[in-house]
């Protein structure tokens, strides 16, 4: 019978490797969009607790222009990114809000 050895470190290089990478720029701009529906009081959710979508994609269309003079990033990965964070910044504003 063959004897295997195991190699630990391309274990742990391969757990490394297939985790997700983060967008270039999300947690810039899940700050920026917090900033900005503080600053223009947009409300992320409704009082019924629903998402307000024209106030999301607000929020995120600032913070595209964000990401694009910072990053140098065309105008469609931008506002990705911006979207993710809006949305993620609207669901912990209505998590945050139940409680």
């Amino acid at each position: 019978m063959a004897h295997r050895t195991v190699s630990w470190t391309r274990i742990d290089r391969a757990g490394q490797d297939s985790r997700p990478a983060i967008a270039a720029g999300l947690l810039g701009a899940r700050a920026q969009v917090q900033m900005v529906a503080r600053s223009r009081r947009l409300p992320l959710i409704t009082a019924s607790g629903a998402f307000d979508r024209s106030a999301i994609m607000t929020a995120a269309a600032v913070a595209a222009t964000g990401l694009q003079e910072r990053l140098g990033i065309s105008r469609r990965e931008a506002l990705s990114t911006a979207l993710k964070a809006a949305w993620q910044a609207a669901k912990m504003a209505r998590t945050l809000s139940a409680h």
